[in-house]
């Protein structure tokens, strides 16, 4: 089967761009869906400009393009059609001046600076303006097991964040309401998709869950397993 980021590999410009070899399947499978889509699409990083007409051959003309980045130069390789914004990822300044001139976001990718306090700024405050359905990935999150990027196994990383959004997603079912409350992300997350260096968080509004019997075609819908407590069963 064809792979427009395999094929784009073969045939860049004199714009350098790195990405993992195992990147270039990942993104058919997770980005699929937005092939070719008048989506509005952010990208954190922007390094010697190398991803900017890949984004853009892959969305097409109608696809709102922002391209950040913390060094002034990058200014200078901007595309016709697209976007460049220079600011802080870290600085939640300049991060709500992104969403007032070009959100809210269908996806946004973080491919900046790597180190754990950018990637957990940057998401707390650009997570809650992606549209329903759009997803928020964040690359190279190998840093979070290095030291040099403020990472390490057992440390405080944004691979250590995921798994405390993976608990706050789940909070609907808590028994443990004192130690571990109900956090509203649980509303907002619908899916934490986890693979190697490569984390996607997509935004999904939603209720309060419901479970569902039937029997003989009729269906019935229930919430009571949601606000019970001391449960024995999982009906």
């Amino acid at each position: 089967m064809p792979n427009y980021f395999r094929d784009y590999m073969t045939r860049t410009g004199d714009r350098m761009i790195l990405k993992m070899d195992h990147y270039l399947d990942i993104y058919p499978r997770l980005l699929g869906h937005l092939q070719h889509r008048d989506l509005r699409f952010l990208e954190i990083g922007i390094y010697k400009g190398g991803s900017m007409p890949m984004w853009q051959g892959y969305f097409g003309p109608g696809a709102h393009l922002v391209f950040a980045d913390i060094d002034p130069a990058c200014r200078d390789l901007a595309l016709p059609g697209t976007h460049v914004e220079i600011g802080d990822q870290a600085d939640p300044a300049f991060l709500r001046d992104l969403v007032a001139g070009h959100g809210p976001f269908d996806l946004i990718l973080d491919d900046g600076g790597h180190k754990t306090d950018q990637q957990i700024t940057s998401f707390r405050h650009l997570f809650p303006h992606l549209r329903p359905g759009g997803i928020y990935v964040v690359e190279d999150t190998h840093t979070s097991y290095w030291p040099g990027f403020d990472g390490g196994y057992g440390k405080r990383s944004f691979i250590g964040y995921t798994k405390w959004l993976i608990d706050r997603m789940h909070s609907w079912y808590t028994d443990e309401d004192e130690i571990f409350p109900f956090h509203p992300l649980a509303r907002e997350i619908g899916e934490i998709r986890f693979f190697d260096s490569i984390v996607a968080i997509t935004r999904e509004p939603h209720g309060m869950p419901t479970a569902l019997s039937s029997r003989n075609g009729q269906v019935k819908r229930s919430q009571a397993m949601m606000r019970a407590r001391n449960r024995r069963s999982i009906f």
